[in-house]
């Protein structure tokens, strides 16, 4: 029978997701500063549209809405006049979990699929104690789960429950493209949020690539890469049974040409993700299985002076 430690290697384990609210203890998530998001505001935008709260009137322009029209300075000026808005922001933070059958895997430590999961939790709380609303997106291995955003204890908790519920139902014969899981996000965004991927990129095919300029242009947008130190170079020679799901499979690798070939594979899934990452812009955080989450996360993380470090 498999230890307890043995198996929150492997599955993703409600009560550490729940005691990472002590290692988020004197951090906050901050802002990537060339975000379009953070330079439209942080609370409210100045965009030209509906919105809540009247800014100001300025001269009409072809195509402003004629509803938005203000009829008073338009009379008093003798100008045509449109009124503008400020919209409200909603702060929040938007988590994106892979849970396709390659995240199902680890050779130090604990799988991907845990480590993400470990990740996305300590960023929910972090994300709560600076009063955000937290929200969650289950795709791949015939996930197609959601948690709508909400503040607070029990926002954290409801995204944590359905990571391990998530992790649970994963089928590890089942894939599903990045594309499709991004099309979903656009739904659930709102002005203000931010994004946070957190995939090993295996899914990534190309009708993601037009989405994710679309993402972020309007939002922050944070990649965290899961991978495995397997996957950065084969494994010393000898023959290696690789399971994924039912299929078996077994690999020679004193042979010359599939140890050349081996991280090809991995890196050449990823390739597209991580170029289009970089054309905009986007934070790409590489996360290994065995990493230690404070300091992996460090570029997203920021601490007050008085506050200790947990370690």
């Amino acid at each position: 029978m498999p230890s307890a430690s043995a198996n929150r290697s492997v599955r993703v384990a409600l009560d550490e997701l729940i005691s990472l609210a002590a290692l988020a203890h004197g951090a906050s998530l901050v802002r990537n500063r060339r975000s379009p998001a953070l330079r439209s505001g942080t609370s409210s935008s100045r965009w030209r549209g509906r919105g809540v709260d009247f800014r100001e009137s300025r001269i009409y322009q072809p195509g402003d809405e004629i509803r938005h029209m203000d009829w008073r300075v338009t009379a008093r000026s003798g100008k045509p006049h449109t009124k503008l808005f400020e919209e409200e922001r909603e702060q929040g933070l938007l988590l994106a979990i892979d849970l396709n059958p390659g995240m199902h895997f680890g050779t130090r430590v604990r799988f991907k699929s845990v480590q993400a999961a470990r990740a996305a939790a300590l960023l929910a709380w972090m994300a709560s104690a600076a009063g955000d609303r937290v929200g969650a997106l289950g795709f791949g291995g015939g996930v197609d789960g959601e948690v709508k955003p909400a503040g607070g204890r029990r926002g954290v908790l409801r995204v944590l429950r359905a990571l391990r519920d998530w992790d649970a139902a994963a089928d590890a014969g089942r894939q599903e493209p990045l594309s499709g899981v991004l099309a979903r996000v656009r739904r659930l965004l709102r002005p203000g949020m931010r994004l946070v991927l957190l995939t090993d990129g295996f899914s990534a095919d190309a009708d993601a690539m037009p989405l994710l300029p679309q993402l972020a242009g309007r939002h922050e947008v944070t990649i965290v890469l899961l991978r495995d130190v397997l996957e950065l170079a084969p494994p010393p020679p000898g023959r290696y049974a690789i399971h994924l799901g039912a299929a078996r499979r077994v690999l020679d690798f004193a042979d010359p040409r599939v140890r050349g070939s081996w991280t090809e594979r991995f890196s050449a899934s990823r390739a597209r993700l991580l170029e289009q990452a970089r054309r905009l812009g986007i934070r790409v955080i590489e996360l290994d299985g065995h990493a230690d989450l404070r300091r992996a996360l460090a570029p997203l993380l920021a601490r007050s002076r008085h506050s200790p470090v947990v370690a």
